[in-house]
């Protein structure tokens, strides 16, 4: 079997590419078929992100194990069957940590036929740009929300705390 995943570059511009993958290969595998479909040399650090159907980034899968004590879940412990089990299942995709260039991966066709020559780009779609996009990061303030610092009046001058005591 193989799988048809539609990978979207998250920018501004629609940026598209359609690969045809094996089910056995690994998600280490996909990343750097990825960043190959895209024309990255897939020599930067990358990360998967488990998510559901609104695209909320879960759990990471990272290309190397960073932990401590050197048991984290990576890329290559896991195939493309054991994280896409049906058509609509989702990923994201960030790669080059210092870039951020972040796309939407997504399951669109499990292919029961054989195929042959894989893995290799179906659909192509759109130019890369030469910059990732600047990624805004903010939080949404309700009014439920307590900030610290809005009541100035609370704040000690920096000169007088003790920081022996600490």
């Amino acid at each position: 079997m193989a799988y048809r995943i539609r990978i979207i570059l998250d920018v501004k511009a629609d940026v598209i590419r359609d690969l045809i993958v094996a089910e056995t290969i690994s998600l280490e595998e996909l990343h750097f078929t990825i960043a190959k479909a895209f024309g990255f040399k897939g020599q930067e650090m990358a990360s998967f992100y488990q998510t559901d159907d609104t695209w909320e980034q879960g759990e990471e899968i990272p290309l190397f194990d960073m932990s401590e004590n050197g048991d984290a879940i990576i890329m290559n412990n896991f195939t493309v069957s054991q994280v896409f089990k049906k058509t609509t299942d989702k990923l994201i995709y960030v790669y080059d940590f210092m870039a951020m260039w972040s796309f939407f991966v997504e399951l669109s066709e499990i292919i029961t036929t054989t195929e042959t020559n894989l893995p290799k780009i179906a659909l192509s779609f759109g130019d890369v740009p030469d910059e990732a996009p600047e990624k805004e990061f903010k939080s949404e303030k309700t009014s439920d929300n307590f900030d610290a610092f809005d009541d100035e009046s609370d704040l000690e001058n920096i000169d007088d705390f003790d920081f022996d005591n600490y």
